[in-house]
């Protein structure tokens, strides 16, 4: 008689991260090859997880066992982070591996630029660039990046100053312990394809959603909280699609920008409400689809902040944002087929499931997107 009221209380508690954990990000991997025969990579990852060997094995940093050891890394001034980063440098130069044919490259690590503490619910991404020679007549190279170092997403830049001409490889995106397939530094290099573009834009919108956007699956699963009704939770779900859409857009080409530290405690505060107004209310009002509107603007944000981190196609600039707005799309469509079928088909029609159920689930709701609004606030 009880099981939707825990089985929406082992969801929701299995949903809520640690408090002042960091979500474990890609390392990001630019490769620029020079006519003029050198090389320069530039390494963008969080030096605190690299220090305590936290990686994708862990979806945040409180499940790591070094996660005390990261918390206290992650409030260190940029200075101090350097010099606690100084005995881990030719560690990383002896493990990364960068083959030009099949020579190898030992490069060295020429910078190292550390973000001072600031918002510290976003990971402190710093920037490591190492440079090196390129071997005469090299026509193509590899890259090794550890999984012990976390997953990474690498693409390679052919640059010629003389003549002004530059041309990026696709995205390769290794989340195994394996060595990047070949790029060729011996012709132009041809973007991808139309569905390589669309393939990978896809997945790396579904990602953000499932399994890494928390907060996110935690906002629509509020919208189906509201009603299991088709009717109800498709006005709320378009409304929220239309608005993050134009959001996305818009920070995507410039036009619009707000800092994390605003956007993401008004994400949580947008959970909160949303929880609380389950409570209040039974059916759809106006009002409803006007804010969940203004919230779907907030969540556009958030997006736009990953797809930035993941780099986008210049010359399929338009093809890239609609088809992570379409992995996005599938993947609050899998979050909201989930609930229904493991609660709504079997308890959506049951004359307790609004006060077992509806009520209990959307309190919890606000409680945590309350949480997150004072942590990320506070922090």
């Amino acid at each position: 008689m009880f099981i939707p009221w825990r089985l929406a209380l082992v969801a929701l508690i299995l949903l809520v991260p640690s408090a002042r954990a960091d979500i474990v990000k890609p390392a990001l991997i630019e490769i620029s090859v020079f006519a003029e025969g050198h090389y320069r990579i530039d390494v963008r990852a969080s030096i605190e997880a690299l220090l305590t060997g936290i990686n994708a094995q862990y979806r945040d940093t409180r499940e790591a066992p070094t996660a005390a050891e990261y918390d206290r890394l992650r409030e260190l001034e940029a200075p101090q982070l350097l010099a606690a980063f100084e005995p881990f440098r030719e560690q990383m130069l002896e493990t990364v591996a960068l083959h030009f044919d099949e020579r190898h490259s030992i490069g060295r690590i020429t910078d190292v630029t550390i973000p001072e503490p600031g918002y510290t619910k976003v990971p402190r991404i710093s920037l490591i660039v190492i440079e090196g020679e390129v071997p005469s007549g090299a026509k193509a190279l590899t890259f090794y990046y550890p999984a012990a170092f976390g997953d990474s997403a690498v693409r390679v830049r052919q640059v010629d100053e003389a003549q002004q001409q530059w041309h990026w490889s696709a995205w390769q995106w290794i989340r195994d312990d394996s060595v990047s397939k070949p790029f060729s530094l011996t012709e132009v290099v041809s973007p991808p394809t139309f569905v390589e573009t669309v393939v990978d834009y896809i997945g790396a919108g579904f990602d953000h959603i499932i399994p890494k956007g928390l907060d996110h699956i935690l906002f629509v699963l509020g919208l189906f909280l509201f009603s299991t009704r088709m009717r109800p939770l498709l006005w709320q779900v378009t409304m929220f699609t239309i608005a993050h859409s134009i959001t996305l857009a818009l920070a995507m080409t410039g036009v619009i920008e707000l800092p994390a530290r605003i956007v993401e405690p008004l994400i949580a505060l947008s959970i909160a409400y949303v929880g609380v107004e389950n409570v209040w209310h039974r059916s759809l009002h106006k009002s409803r689809l006007v804010l969940v509107f203004a919230f779907g603007l907030l969540h556009g944000l958030g997006f736009a902040s990953v797809l930035s981190e993941f780099g986008m196609p210049g010359e399929a600039f338009a093809t890239a944002l609609i088809a992570f707005n379409v992995g996005v799309e599938f993947g609050q469509l899998c979050v909201i087929g989930g609930a229904f079928a493991l609660v709504g088909l079997w308890f959506g029609r049951k004359p307790y499931y609004r006060a077992r159920v509806v009520i209990p689930g959307s309190l919890m709701i606000a409680v945590i997107g309350l949480y997150w609004t004072w942590e990320r606030l506070s922090l």
